[in-house]
């Protein structure tokens, strides 16, 4: 499961991410703590044009028949292995699919004294991006919330120590795929069930203010250096 993530690199890294002039990225404060039923910056081709738009969607996803948006969060997360049978993601993985930028993600390993957080990000300190699918819902009233869900798969050697699940951060050449309505599901499982390479990514402890989504600052991200042992990470 993922829970928590950060989006806090500048525009001009966002845009070079998905290779998008800057002025195509719309206005956003840095968030350090982003949790689900927050909105959060998503990649996605726009509905009627085609052409892909940097917007915000709402995390945790409600499908398009949902009789109750709480059923958003429950839906912050969507298994790779089984996204094309659960009626809840089938549909969007069909042709919702989306991209979302991230300095990094959180995740709690157990130890003997509860669940501590540590942060995990790209080594070279650039934004990565994280394999979603993404809805558009309307009430009998007429509003509209337009949702995204995350995707995981199995974790990667380094998370593996931490937990047993990673969201799918997709590789650059492949983010066209992704996007592509016509793309071949079958090739966007395989996608999605590779695991990004330990060798690209680091982690570190954190404090365990990040465990309450109030708290939303830079020094979420500083490491705890007395945690590491000397054969971690």
């Amino acid at each position: 499961m993922c829970g928590r993530f950060a989006q806090a690199a500048s525009p001009e890294a966002v845009a070079e991410l998905f290779d998008l002039p800057v002025a195509a990225v719309p206005s956003y404060r840095p968030r350090y703590n982003l949790a689900p039923s927050q909105p959060a910056l998503v990649l996605r081709r726009h509905p009627h044009t085609g052409k892909k738009e940097l917007t915000f969607l709402v995390w945790g996803l409600i499908p398009s028949w949902a009789q109750d948006p709480s059923i958003g969060h429950r839906l912050i997360n969507a298994r790779a292995e089984t996204l094309a049978e659960k009626p809840a993601f089938r549909a969007a993985f069909r042709r919702r699919r989306c991209l979302v930028p991230a300095d990094g993600f959180y995740e709690w390993k157990k130890t003997g004294n509860g669940k501590q957080p540590y942060f995990i990000a790209r080594k070279d300190g650039k934004p990565m991006a994280l394999a979603g699918l993404w809805e558009h819902w309307e009430s009998p009233d007429g509003s509209v919330i337009e949702s995204f869900t995350l995707i995981t798969t199995e974790p990667n050697d380094l998370v593996r120590k931490l937990h047993d699940r990673m969201p799918a951060i997709l590789p650059k050449d492949a983010f066209d795929l992704w996007l592509d309505p016509h793309a071949d599901p079958r090739t966007l499982r395989d996608l999605l069930l590779t695991p990004y390479p330990s060798a690209l990514l680091k982690a570190w402890p954190v404090s365990s203010r990040v465990n309450n989504p109030a708290h939303d600052d830079p020094d979420l991200l500083e490491p705890l250096p007395q945690l590491f042992g000397p054969d971690e990470f």
